[in-house]
């Protein structure tokens, strides 16, 4: 996959153009969109509502593999009472992990705002955390990662060996750990500023699958991404 600067179309030749209007009526038309736009963030705000009523799974006491060696899940709070968990899928030996999941991860820079919400957001893989660890470096990855290889937690929280990434949270009550939540799939675009951004132009994703006007520019999905690569050489080496 290549990057840089796309190749713009010649003045008056753009495709998928929307229809010109006046102010008033493209008024009306947002006005319209956005009585939806807000049915949907109360709806959102219903579904965060039930997920803080959502009972928990108390967990068994894992041991993780850290930077400086074994730690146990309840220390990876590091004194936080909540905790968020990334499942990166993983290869062993393979050069360029998922790209999907190293561009994802590659977007949280700045996590010291949980802090004030008592709260982490690490990285967690089922590879050996010498090779983690090496690849964040790689990809100039900043978040804390740790690695399952040695223990089932992987596949105890829906994020086998050979299987694909996961987002769990957790809950820390002194040395018990209880799981509150998990979504994979598409559900972990709610963490994503990416998407949103992309969503908020006029031609959205441009995939395939998109439900988009006639003359939309269209590509194969996920052609679009950044690849592992790609992430390495714009982050890499910091």
């Amino acid at each position: 996959m290549t990057t840089g600067t796309p190749n713009r179309p010649m003045p008056g030749t753009t495709p998928g153009l929307p229809p010109e209007t006046d102010a008033q009526t493209w008024r009306e038309a947002l006005d319209d969109l956005r009585r939806r736009e807000k049915a949907a963030t109360r709806e959102l705000d219903a579904i965060a509502a039930q997920r803080r009523r959502l009972p928990m799974v108390r967990m068994p006491d894992y041991t993780l593999i850290g930077a400086e060696g074994p730690v146990r899940l309840a220390d990876v709070f590091k004194g936080r009472a909540q905790l968020i968990t990334y499942h990166h899928m993983w290869t062993d030996g393979q050069e360029w992990q998922c790209g999907g999941c190293t561009g994802f991860t590659s977007q949280f820079t700045r996590l010291e705002f949980l802090d004030n919400y008592d709260a982490r957001f690490v990285v967690v893989t089922n590879g050996p955390i010498e090779e983690a660890l090496a690849y964040k470096e790689k990809v100039g990855n900043t978040m804390e990662w740790y690695s399952s290889a040695q223990s089932p937690f992987g596949a105890d929280v829906d994020a086998p060996p050979g299987g694909g990434f996961g987002v769990n949270v957790f809950l820390r009550d002194g040395d018990t750990v209880f799981r509150t939540w998990h979504t994979n799939g598409r559900g972990t675009e709610q963490l994503s500023h990416t998407f949103a951004l992309i969503d908020l132009l006029p031609w959205g994703r441009q995939e395939e699958w998109q439900d988009s006007p006639d003359g939309w520019p269209k590509r194969p999905t996920y052609s679009g991404w950044l690849d592992s690569p790609d992430i390495a050489r714009m982050y890499g080496g910091r």
